[in-house]
């Protein structure tokens, strides 16, 4: 691959959160189900905590390169934990969780989200330590607390709170506010 090339790829990478974030908004929007938000509520949990643990630690980033230094600590890795958290949540849902109605009962879309999303994980796992971000202990600490953390809350979501009337509510009420914010615009 060209260097110009593997500088977009990386920059790409760099940026991810905000892919990241777009397609998860999305899916909250598309499916206007409890089981997004809720998805989508550990994403955003596994991020502050991540950040939370960082301040605690207090464990400096690798010296800055050619690149630009960044002003808060390095463990764990945030990008680490939150894209790791996203493909295991994934990779559970495709295979414990019926698909959702708004999609063609298929194996391949079964099949299609942790095909897509696993490979995008290791990526921008990697590509925090090809850019200089972290250092190989940093970037395993976030994924393996991302891991961990999606394991747990998909557990909760699976076993505790599915089956749940107050759970159906929840998502009536999802359903209406997203139905309330699409037609304001």
């Amino acid at each position: 691959m060209s260097n110009f090339l593997w500088n977009v790829w990386l920059s790409f990478l760099d940026r991810t959160d905000f892919t990241v974030a777009g397609i998860t908004g999305a899916s909250v929007f598309y499916t206007r189900s409890a089981a997004a938000a809720y998805y989508t509520a550990g994403a955003i949990f596994c991020s502050l905590s991540v950040k939370v643990i960082k301040r605690l630690v207090k464990q400096p980033r690798p010296p800055p390169t050619a690149r630009k230094l960044k002003k808060t600590y390095g463990m764990p890795s945030t990008h680490s934990a939150a894209i790791s958290y996203l493909a295991t949540y994934i990779v559970l849902a495709s295979m414990f969780l019926p698909v959702h109605p708004s999609f063609p009962p298929s194996i391949n879309i079964r099949l299609l989200a942790p095909v897509v999303a696993l490979p995008w994980a290791v990526a921008v796992v990697m590509s925090r330590l090809w850019l200089g971000h972290h250092t190989v202990p940093q970037v395993l600490a976030g994924a393996s607390y991302g891991v961990a953390l999606a394991s747990v809350w998909f557990s909760i979501w699976k076993n505790v709170l599915s089956p749940s009337e107050t759970v159906r509510g929840f998502e009536k009420e999802v359903v209406k506010m997203v139905e309330h914010y699409l037609t304001m615009s």
